[in-house]
């Protein structure tokens, strides 16, 4: 089980329905039945819109990485989907990353949502969903952003564990605040009490998957046809930026846009989260 306890489970969801009440916008939520297990989705903007699916990153939920792009609803119809295994409201079923499951419960979701030339906004492990949905049938999916996404690049392994795996080992025994804030400093260009909050219940209360992580090939990189905007992060040690960059315009062919994110760790600013909306936003005029 992905919860450790009943208690847990729900104290993180309190948080998530906080943070989704703080939205103060207009959504409906729909519980879609996959072959995968129960997906929880939170939809906000028109449906007469452009379909947009948002993919949140390991530790997260729809209700947060909505909070970062408040104005992709003017111009899209914004899926925000919690991903399975995460501490949010969609099954606890972990699916292997080394397998194309994760593509495929994503296309299961575009299919039964009745979604057509769908963009994708995936960060971090949401970026490693979105790539998986293009190996496994891009037909329905038009545009796809990455942000410090998993799967092309990772980072010195060394410095990870010392700098993060071992304060995070340290705060899951002790319960120590000053071990998770270290990780958050290493992983967070800001963060607000909500953040750390909704980080330290994740670490205390979930069974996370410490895994390896794995790297997508030159070859089937080669095959996706989908046009692709990458935002690397400089200061993100897990997926360090130039490394990104400079493997990503080696195997991508279909890769559009770089943006390089100078300031940033791997969850970037306010400010750098509002560059990237406006990108995505803007991206719409280039569409037929």
């Amino acid at each position: 089980m992905f919860f450790k306890s009943k208690e847990g489970k729900e104290q993180i969801l309190k948080l998530y329905n906080q943070k989704l009440n703080d939205l103060q916008v207009d959504y409906t939520t729909t519980s879609l039945a996959t072959k995968f297990g129960e997906t929880h989705i939170i939809t906000v903007g028109n449906t007469n819109l452009p379909p947009l699916l948002l993919l949140h990153g390991t530790g997260g939920c729809a209700p947060q990485i909505l909070d970062s792009f408040p104005n992709l609803s003017d111009s899209y119809c914004v899926y925000a989907v919690d991903v399975l295994a995460q501490p949010n409201k969609s099954a606890e079923n972990r699916l292997p990353m080394k397998s194309l499951d994760y593509g495929d419960w994503l296309l299961e979701i575009i299919t039964k949502l009745k979604l057509e030339a769908v963009t994708l906004v995936g960060f971090s492990f949401g970026g490693l969903i979105s790539l998986k949905a293009l190996e496994f049938n891009e037909t329905p999916i038009k545009k796809v952003f990455l942000i410090a996404p998993v799967y092309i690049v990772n980072g010195n392994p060394l410095i990870n564990v010392w700098k993060m795996f071992i304060p995070l080992k340290k705060f899951i025994k002790t319960n120590n605040q000053e071990y998770i804030k270290k990780v958050m400093n290493v992983l967070f260009s800001e963060y607000d009490d909500f953040a750390l909050a909704y980080m330290a219940a994740t670490f205390q209360h979930c069974n996370m998957d410490f895994s390896p992580l794995p790297i997508l090939s030159k070859q089937k990189a080669n095959r996706l046809k989908t046009p692709i905007t990458l935002f690397a992060c400089k200061n993100d040690i897990m997926f360090p930026g130039k490394k990104m960059i400079k493997r990503a315009e080696r195997i991508f062919p279909s890769l559009e846009e770089v943006v390089f994110l100078k300031g940033a760790k791997h969850v970037p600013n306010t400010k750098d989260f509002k560059a990237i909306e406006k990108k995505i936003v803007n991206a719409l005029q280039y569409q037929t």
